[in-house]
């Protein structure tokens, strides 16, 4: 069994700030594992925001949030976060982080949610104009 539990979700207004974080338990080799943050809205389909490659040598971010947020993970504490700067209300969403184990050298960062093993609950961040 695995779980992802995210957290650091909130009420904010356009310009804030917020840090998410994921904690990883269970059967799971936190470093052998691609994290992702993807975000859904209301009446939207789920989109990817941001992945970390193992050991945090590879990030890939989606163009809406290039230069305002950024991914890192702690293999130390099982832990990937999402710092978010500049928030704006089309930021808006239920946020989920997710896990792809890495089973090929190399293997790249993947945006589509089918390549992902893991999820957790999801933390909702509301941004406010």
């Amino acid at each position: 069994q695995v779980q992802l539990v995210e957290s650091g979700g909130g009420l904010v207004q356009a310009g804030a700030s917020l840090r998410l974080s994921c904690v990883a338990s269970g059967r799971i080799f936190f470093s052998s594992n691609i994290m992702g943050w993807f975000r859904q809205a209301p009446g939207k389909e789920r989109e990817f925001v941001a992945g970390v490659g193992a050991g945090g040598r590879t990030v890939t971010y989606a163009d809406s949030v290039k230069g305002r947020f950024t991914i890192s993970r702690d293999d130390a504490r099982n832990t990937v976060y999402l710092q978010m700067n500049s928030l704006k209300p089309e930021d808006t969403a239920v946020y989920y982080c997710a896990a792809d184990r890495i089973h090929a050298i190399n293997m790249p960062i993947s945006a589509s949610g089918k390549d992902y093993d893991y999820w957790g609950q999801g933390t909702q961040v509301t941004v406010s104009s």
